[in-house]
């Protein structure tokens, strides 16, 4: 009786792996429900369990490696070995929805690929691969996970992914995620800077030694959608690394990043910032070439490009990212705001300036250079300075010809401690001496400015220092910000 309950066991059994082993081969007209419901039978399939691995060189293709239709192939089997994991990525959209905040929508398709044994199968049918799309929570799938990311736009449903198993056990398993981005940017140079959007996977619980990520085809970069390029054309560059040891939190978990580095729009910051504000300053120094009393005209130019550059940059830094140390964008406010208020000031001492009563009742000759007018008296006394030398030793004849040259308006200058004028009383030759040998000299006191001319000199020297001055910095700030990104 113990043996015929034996043999009645052991046929049972036989019968069980003959139907197992039975089911590997579908008739042609099976659907993919009929299949998958014979392959995914509990007897034979558990999906807590990880595949085992018997190919160490399968690189998850459309084929395996043991496959006989695949030539130059050998067979290793390395049941303890990780399993590996094929990972690509297709950019779908990129947009930036805030600027303030560094954030960036990236749309893309992510697809993983490995070798299950468990899931070969062969049949009649005309399709390499079955859709496995309501099996979904039948079958082993690797737990990725994604890391130093933002947030999830939508959430994962079925229309957001795809499943597919292929005659040889290749499962693919394709996933559309939109991910918000929290991106790292240098916001000290800010809107020079390039941000870099970050994103990396690996699994949660599998180490490495038990599942290992790779790039498909050791790719470097991302594949793009066609209408990427149309769509979007802040993303520079992009790349596709492993996980460096020191920058993952969890060393002993195979992990791929992904590297996404965006520029800004830098002509609408340069239509919308830098432009206006250039054309804001520059009028600010038209006040210089108008009348020193022309109030009206000058007072309106000088708050009205305040106010228009006030309303300008408040309406623009509603947008900045808040930082707290300072930004090329608050330099910029600072240095052109500066500016024009200084014109304004400039204005405001010229106007001071000018009403004032002259003293000694100098009368303003109109007409005269403000600047050019001192200007061959300059020119005289140096050149009395250069010649004096020769003069004192050629006597008359040399002094006659040095006051011909010089004109009578030396005379009219005011005599210092060192300088040459023209005496009398030296001797039975006259000769030039500085004014503190002890001689009696005929020198003519100077008068004094008036003070209409030196406003209008002021005004003159603002507009070659005024202009200069802006010109450098906008070649410093343009160099020196632009350098660092």
């Amino acid at each position: 009786m113990g043996l015929f309950v034996e043999l009645l066991r052991a046929a049972a059994i036989l019968l069980i792996l003959w139907h197992v082993r039975g089911s590997d081969f579908f008739e042609k007209g099976k659907s993919d429900k009929e299949i998958l419901d014979n392959l995914l039978v509990t007897t034979r399939y558990d999906k807590r369990l990880r595949p085992t691995v018997q190919d160490a060189d399968f690189c998850c293709g459309m084929r395996s490696p043991s496959d006989p239709r695949t030539p130059g192939t050998s067979r290793k089997h390395l049941p303890g070995g990780p399993l590996t994991v094929n990972v690509s990525v297709l950019l779908l959209s990129l947009a930036s929805p805030d600027e303030s905040s560094l954030k960036y929508e990236v749309e893309f398709l992510l697809q993983q690929q490995w070798f299950d044994p468990r899931l070969k199968y062969s049949n009649k049918s005309e399709y390499e691969f079955l859709n496995a799309i309501h099996h979904h929570n039948d079958i082993w799938l690797p737990d990725t996970y994604f890391i130093m990311h933002g947030d999830f736009k939508d959430p994962l449903i079925p229309v957001h992914f795809a499943l597919r198993i292929y005659r040889n056990g290749t499962v693919s398993y394709l996933m559309r995620r939109h991910l918000i981005l929290s991106c790292q940017g240098h916001l000290h140079i800010f809107p020079f800077d390039d941000p870099q959007c970050s994103f990396a996977m690996e699994s949660i619980s599998y180490e490495q030694t038990a599942i290992t990520y790779v790039w498909k085809n050791d790719e470097d970069t991302l594949r793009k959608s066609p209408s990427l390029t149309t769509l979007n054309a802040y993303l520079i560059s992009n790349r596709t690394v492993t996980c460096p040891t020191k920058s993952s939190w969890r060393g002993n978990y195979s992990c791929l990043k992904v590297d996404l580095i965006f520029t800004r729009d830098r002509a609408f910051y340069f239509t919308t910032v830098f432009i206006p504000g250039i054309i804001l300053v520059t009028s600010s120094f038209i006040t210089f070439w108008l009348e020193w009393n022309a109030v009206p005209a000058r007072v309106m130019i000088g708050v009205t490009t305040m106010l228009n550059f006030f309303t300008t940059s408040n309406s623009f830094r509603g947008t900045l990212p808040v930082v707290s140390n300072l930004t090329a964008m608050n330099v910029w406010d600072g240095v052109c705001m500066c500016f024009i208020y200084a014109s304004l000031l400039e204005f405001v001492c010229v106007n001071y300036v000018g009403r004032k009563r002259p003293l000694h009742n100098v009368v303003y000759r109109p007409g005269e250079n403000p600047v050019t007018q001192r200007l061959p008296a300059v020119l005289s006394r140096i050149g009395i300075i250069m010649a004096s030398p020769l003069v004192c030793q050629r006597n008359m004849g040399s002094h006659s010809e040095l006051l011909t040259l010089l004109g009578d308006k030396n005379k009219r200058e005011t005599s210092g401690p060192n300088e040459i004028v023209s005496c009398t009383n030296c001797g039975p030759n006259p000769c030039t001496h500085t004014a503190n040998n002890g001689c009696a000299t005929e020198v003519r006191k100077k008068e004094p400015p008036h003070p209409i001319r030196v406003a209008k000199t002021i005004d003159v020297i603002a507009r070659i220092t005024f202009p200069t001055a802006y010109a450098v910095f906008l070649i410093f700030f343009f160099i020196h910000y632009k350098g660092f990104s």
